[in-house]
C-alpha cells in the first residue's frame, strides 16, 4: 500500500481545486476570524483562497506584507487596490514558510516562477520574497487573463 504524503505544492493545488467554486472573500473572512488547530492546513487554505480571489478579480498582484507585527494583504487590479482580512502573524509566517519550501528558496530576497495546475489549465505566476529585519513580504504577480 502506498502512503499518500503530498508536498506543499500539491497541497496548494488540491486546496485550490477544493475551493474553486466558493465565495473566496467570505471563506477568508471566516477562517481568519476562527482559525483551526491545524496551522499548516489553515496556511495552505488561506493562500489558496487568496490566489483564487486574485484570479477572480482579474488582478495583477497579490501582496502579503509584515512590518513589525502589522500585517496586510492586498490585491491590486488595474484601477484599484483591494484589502483582504489579514491572517494572524503565526499564520502569515507559516504561509511564507510554505511558499519558500515549494520554491526551495532560502535567500532573503529574490523572485522565482511558480506553476499551479488548476483543473483543466495551468497558471504561471511570479513569486517575489523579501525579508529584512522587522519587514517581510510575499508578492505574487499574475499574468494578464
Amino acid at each position: 500500500m502506498e502512503v499518500h504524503d503530498p508536498t506543499y505544492h500539491l497541497k496548494l493545488i488540491e486546496m485550490c481545486d477544493c475551493y474553486l467554486d466558493t465565495d473566496y472573500a467570505t471563506q477568508i473572512q471566516r477562517m481568519a476570524g476562527a482559525p483551526s488547530a491545524d496551522l499548516e492546513e489553515d496556511a495552505v487554505k488561506y493562500l489558496a483562497l487568496a490566489i483564487l480571489y486574485t484570479i477572480t478579480e482579474k488582478a495583477k498582484k497579490l501582496t502579503f506584507k509584515r512590518k513589525l507585527d502589522k500585517l496586510s494583504v492586498t490585491v491590486k487590479t488595474d484601477d484599484q487596490k483591494l484589502s483582504l482580512r489579514a491572517p494572524s502573524l503565526e499564520l502569515f509566517e507559516k504561509i511564507v514558510e510554505i511558499v519558500r519550501t515549494i520554491l526551495h528558496f532560502d535567500e532573503d530576497k529574490g523572485a522565482l516562477p511558480l506553476s499551479l495546475g488548476l483543473r483543466n489549465g495551468q497558471l504561471d505566476v511570479q513569486v517575489k520574497l523579501e525579508r529584512s529585519g522587522d519587514k517581510e513580504s510575499l508578492k505574487i504577480k499574475f499574468p494578464e487573463l
